[in-house]
């Protein structure tokens, strides 16, 4: 029977952020220019995550896999790991706090075989809001839970949490500003992955703190179905990173897989997708938003819309970063 509102250990916040100092540079290769999806899949899984310290969640997850765990073990393991090193100050509780000064944690997992999925917004005090939105997945008849439901809920599964004895001054101090934040968030990276594996079925997550100094209560794209992340174990599946009001407007990730069922190639899908919202966005190209994506075959892609785009690729056969130019406006 599950422990109601229990917690194994506890740290504080400034025990995560010394933990995570240093601990995402760690490459186990150079980024290599990369601008088309692999023409055939390589045998065995394949993995593809956001950003250059997105290798570690690959290299773990394979292991997983390899070990014996499912892809979604692979996911949830190989996401948690960058949760607890707070890898860019963009992920986990050693990310860059909210406009009230604390962390606000947003993660989702999608399953393919069954459509399955779970979400967590508004997180707090969680150590693996990844771990959260997979017992949202499986132990609810929800998909999504938010702000203090969503940590009651994660406490319920025995999830590790920090001390957060502080955060009711923090509010209240914010609150009695009545004022509105200033603008100036900043980061806004997540680590999304994704997986196709040996039995040629998919699995994605995604993980992130948010913008730092966003408004409290603010939820990005990460843990919205279709917009950060999005598996359709007939086609492929799509994650997303960068500023999210642009994903989220969008529905990009389901775009993006759409795209796929059309019959693009990962690559050109998210290049598609980008195009498409740059026609219809009043900022054009300058949109701050990246993307991942592998097709049912195997074969994997990324875009970006203003800037170079390092991802990382995990297969039997090897682990690289990647990385892709901005697209080339129309």
């Amino acid at each position: 029977m599950t422990r109601l509102f229990s917690t194994r250990r506890r740290r504080g916040l400034a025990a995560f952020a010394l933990l995570a100092l240093g601990a995402c540079q760690t490459m186990t290769s150079e980024p290599v220019a990369h601008t088309e999806s692999a023409s055939a899949p390589p045998h065995g899984p394949v993995l593809i995550a956001t950003w250059p310290f997105g290798q570690q969640a690959t290299d773990l997850a394979l292991q997983v896999m390899q070990a014996g765990g499912s892809a979604l073990d692979g996911i949830e393991q190989g996401i948690g790991l960058i949760e607890s090193l707070g890898c860019d100050g963009t992920v986990g509780l050693a990310g860059r706090p909210n406009a009230a000064g604390y962390a606000q944690l947003d993660a989702c997992i999608m399953n393919g075989p069954d459509h399955n999925a779970g979400s967590v917004a508004a997180l707090e005090g969680i150590v693996h809001p990844i771990s959260a939105a997979r017992r949202v997945m499986e132990h609810s008849p929800h998909v999504m839970l938010v702000g203090e439901g969503a940590r009651w809920f994660a406490l319920q599964h025995g999830l590790e949490s920090v001390d957060v004895s502080e955060l009711p001054e923090k509010k209240q101090a914010f609150a009695s500003q009545q004022t509105t934040p200033p603008d100036g968030e900043v980061g806004h990276d997540t680590i999304g992955l994704l997986i196709l594996d040996a039995q040629g079925d998919l699995a994605g997550g995604a993980s992130t703190s948010g913008a730092g100094g966003k408004w409290p209560g603010r939820v990005g794209d990460s843990p919205i179905l279709g917009s950060g992340l999005y598996v359709d174990n007939e086609v492929g599946a799509a994650a997303g990173t960068g500023l999210g009001e642009n994903i989220m407007r969008y529905a990009a990730t389901t775009l993006i897989v759409e795209r796929m069922r059309a019959g693009l190639d990962p690559q050109s899908a998210c290049e598609e997708v980008i195009h498409h919202i740059a026609a219809r966005d009043p900022r054009g190209y300058d949109l701050s938003i990246c993307f991942i994506a592998i097709d049912k075959s195997g074969r994997v892609g990324a875009a970006c819309s203003n800037d170079e785009f390092p991802y990382a690729v995990t297969t039997p056969a090897g682990s690289e970063v990647r990385k892709v130019s901005a697209v080339q406006p129309r």
